[in-house]
């Protein structure tokens, strides 16, 4: 790491260049290409996705988006001869536009039946020739914006709405608000932490070169293979919210390294040499637990983990090239004007928590078991509405009540019944006369089945060996009614009517395809949980030598995605405040969104987890003293863990704004869990639990020791960027002994400039004479080496002396 941040300082221009040539190559590269993502997401080897591929297979006529034009009138019917005449030419003209294969009016002899008993609503369908996303926004445009102009000039009150998943593409995101917004709440943090406008712009500059570059990234990897259509708007998401963090952990540790005195050059070097480190590492398990998703084997999620793993290298990458190159041209820049002005009118002074995070530190270290207390009821009180989750696929019933597509929906309900919008569809496959007259008898039979409001069909494709028949429920597609229905076909009805023909018969449409879904994703979901929650422990317990540090971290990330679904639930499930968001009515929870949750907010915590217990490994490492350690490590870390808290939520609850309900329940579940985690988990209840747990935390069977790698996130004491041997101050041996006082556990000797940060106890090289005396210091001689201890009366001001003799040495 060292070596590389020295390269990126030396080389700063070209490494600048480099990453605009890749934003800029990525960027061409992906607008001559082109992009096709998928809005399919049918399981593979389920019944619903085998009926799915035979439809295609045998009617290649109907493999583009099926969709609904929906007019309604209020006064009179739809046969008055006003609103047929108008209807009757938009329909004609849509049936002509490129890109459109049928449009069947209800105005035909068979079209009786898309006429509601009431004769004031009416639909007709459109199929186009190939998937919605295949032909282009402003093809499927001009469908609308034909339909509405019939509208708009037929008179008789008439109301034309389009829906169906092609319509749906019309009311995509256009305007990139969520993300002006979001970046713009993280510019006023960064403004706030740091005083300076350069040093603000940096995170900034870093994570939008990365997100920039991924994104035309992903958008060539959905050529290559089949990518979610909300994948690049969440690998945005992600990108946004650990760029930026991972740039303030570096831009922080190199601000402090310029108020201590040390060079733009070398600040930078330590800065990537240590934070850096910890970035990669934090990196490592966001993309870890996102890749854990490729064990679910579908192909769609597999898309999506690629893309957002693609999106978090980026951003490490940026930030351990890119950043340092920024930090090395914009030189004292990173300080604020008053920082500058302290630094040359009164010279480099150690950083020392100070204010509230040291108070806090000290609240919760008298009061462990109250505030644990209290956190973990607010954490289980947050995660009950966990229990009541109901997974399942959002149609278009839960758009916003002004779109077309909710508005279609909801007329096609009101006039023809709730199952209208979600159909099932049966596919036969018929070998014979046999199965052939068993498949003519099956519509009699669904039709004396419960839950059955009309059947139609059946209909065979041009070889006669695949049949079809559509059968509408009596509920909505996301009714648990319709569902049972699905299980009696399956299990009861089908069953008897194929009994002693070859004939097979698979249920497939909108609610079946959403229960294969949603059972394929539950019956993996532990063994995703238990791959990715082992993985993450793995890495924690090498970097941190514990047993306890592993098996609270799983319990703490266990306990934030619980605690954010139950926010999701209440948000979505529920309805609580959605329709005042824009984000539609009260509705299920995607399938996938458990998945994609704990990928994400596994990685996320571990980045806080990382730098909280690093800096308290650090200090336990160096004094044996748990208490001090916790102490010091809440309050040496509490203050950028929540600043870059503050960041995550912000561009996380600006994409509730996006326009797009699954972004948006990304959005307030990622928000929710790194506010729970940063704010009372990482800052409260973990900090609790270690005080409460005392040396236990830190407990590793010595035979474990000896077998485990070491996997070092902070580099070694004395091992930093300008070190030279002896510069360093290393920990004395726990054995060594000699004469003078006990070494106080935490004082920590502040080195020479260049040397990593000391321990209370160190060692200096023989010959270092006429260390000035300083009240609490100590000098024993041992070994040929002095060691330098401190008492616990001796001043602040001891370190900075010590540090300011090295300085002149």
């Amino acid at each position: 790491m060292t070596a590389l941040a020295r390269w990126c300082l030396k080389r700063r221009a070209l490494v600048l260049l480099l990453w605009l040539t890749a934003l800029v190559g990525a960027v061409t590269a992906s607008a001559l290409i082109g992009s096709s993502y998928s809005n399919d997401y049918q399981a593979p080897g389920t019944e619903s996705g085998h009926a799915a591929e035979r439809l295609d297979s045998a009617f290649p006529d109907r493999s583009g988006d099926s969709d609904t034009l929906v007019w309604h009138t209020g006064r009179g019917t739809v046969r008055a001869a006003a609103v047929e005449e108008r209807m009757a030419d938009a329909l004609r003209e849509i049936e002509a536009l490129p890109g459109v294969g049928s449009v069947d009016s209800p105005y035909g002899a068979d079209g009786e039946t898309q006429i509601s008993r009431d004769g004031h609503t009416a639909y007709a369908n459109l199929t186009f020739e190939r998937p919605a996303e295949e032909l282009g926004e402003e093809q499927v445009q001009r469908v609308v914006d034909i339909a509405k102009a019939a509208g708009d000039t037929a008179g008789h009150g008439l109301q034309v709405e389009a829906g169906g998943t092609g319509i749906a593409t019309t009311e995509a995101p256009k305007a990139q608000l969520a993300e002006i917004i979001g970046v713009a709440a993280a510019a006023i943090v960064l403004y706030l932490a740091f005083g300076s406008l350069a040093a603000t712009a940096l995170p900034l500059i870093t994570a939008l070169v990365a997100v920039g570059t991924a994104a035309a990234g992903i958008g060539l990897l959905s050529k290559a293979m089949t990518v979610a259509d909300f994948a690049p708007m969440l690998g945005m998401l992600i990108g946004l919210g650990v760029g930026i963090d991972y740039a303030l952990f570096i831009v922080t540790r190199h601000r402090r390294g310029l108020r201590s005195g040390l060079s733009v050059h070398e600040a930078a070097v330590r800065a990537v040499t240590v934070s850096g480190r910890a970035v990669i590492f934090a990196g490592a398990t966001v993309c870890i637990a996102l890749l854990g998703m490729l064990i679910l084997r579908l192909s769609f999620l597999n898309g999506v983990a690629l893309a957002a793993s693609l999106t978090v290298v980026l951003s490490v990458a940026a930030s351990v090239t890119l950043l340092p190159a920024l930090l090395g041209m914009i030189g004292t820049r990173a300080l604020s004007r008053r920082e500058r002005k302290e630094l040359t009118e009164n010279g480099p002074r150690p950083d020392r928590p100070t204010g509230f995070a040291m108070r806090w530190s000290a609240f919760v270290e008298r009061h462990p078991r109250l505030l644990g207390a209290v956190a973990a009821v607010l954490m289980a009180v947050l995660a009950l509405p966990t229990l009541g989750l109901h997974l399942g696929t959002s149609d278009q019933g839960n758009n916003p009540a002004a779109s077309t597509t909710r508005q279609a929906y909801d007329l096609l309900a009101k006039g023809f019944g709730p199952g209208t919008n979600g159909p099932l569809t049966l596919v036969g496959e018929v070998d014979g006369a046999g199965d052939k007259l068993a498949f003519d008898h099956l519509p009699e039979v669904i039709r004396e089945t419960g839950g059955v409001a009309q059947v139609s069909g059946p209909e065979f494709s041009a070889s006669g060996d695949t049949g079809v028949i559509t059968v509408v429920p009596d509920s909505s597609p996301q009714s648990q009614d319709t569902s049972d229905l699905v299980d009696r076909l399956r299990g009861d009805v089908l069953p008897k009517v194929q009994e002693g023909t070859t004939l097979d018969v698979s249920v497939g449409g909108v609610t079946a395809g959403y229960d294969d879904f949603a059972e394929v994703i539950v019956d993996k979901l532990p063994l995703f949980v238990g791959v990715v929650i082992g993985l993450g422990s793995l890495l924690l317990l090498l970097a941190f030598r514990s047993i306890g540090i592993p098996l609270k971290a799983a319990v703490m990330n266990i306990a934030a995605v619980a605690a954010a679904f139950g926010v999701v639930i209440a948000v979505f499930q529920w309805g609580w405040g959605s329709e005042p968001l824009g984000l539609g009515s009260a509705g299920p929870i995607e399938p996938f969104l458990p998945v994609i949750m704990v990928s994400v907010l596994f990685g996320l915590s571990m980045d806080y987890q990382v730098f909280l217990v690093s800096r308290m490994y650090e200090e336990w490492r160096l004094t044996g003293d748990n208490r001090r350690s916790v102490r010091v490590g809440l309050s040496e870390t509490s203050r950028v863990i929540n600043s870059a808290a503050v960041i995550m939520i912000a561009v996380f609850g600006a994409f509730v704004l996006s326009g797009d309900r699954i972004i948006a329940m990304f959005g307030i579940a990622l928000a929710a869990a790194v506010a729970l985690d940063a704010f009372v988990l990482r800052t409260l209840l973990v900090p609790a639990l270690m005080h409460m747990l005392g040396g236990a935390n830190w407990w590793l069977p010595g035979w474990l020791d000896r077998r485990l790698p070491r996997l070092s996130i902070e580099p070694a004491p004395g091992t930093g960027p300008g070190s030279a041997p002896g510069t360093g101050l290393q920990p004395a041996p726990e054995s060594a002994p000699g004469p003078g006082p006990e070494p106080v556990a935490g004082h920590v000797l502040e080195p020479a400039v260049g040397a990593a940060a000391g321990p209370a106890a160190g060692r200096v090289q023989e010959g270092r004479s006429g260390v000035p005396e300083i009240a609490g210091v100590t000098i024993s001689q041992q070994r040929g080496e002095s060691l330098i201890a401190l008492s616990e009366s001796a001043p602040t001001v001891a370190a900075h002396g010590y540090r300011e003799h090295q300085n002149r040495e």
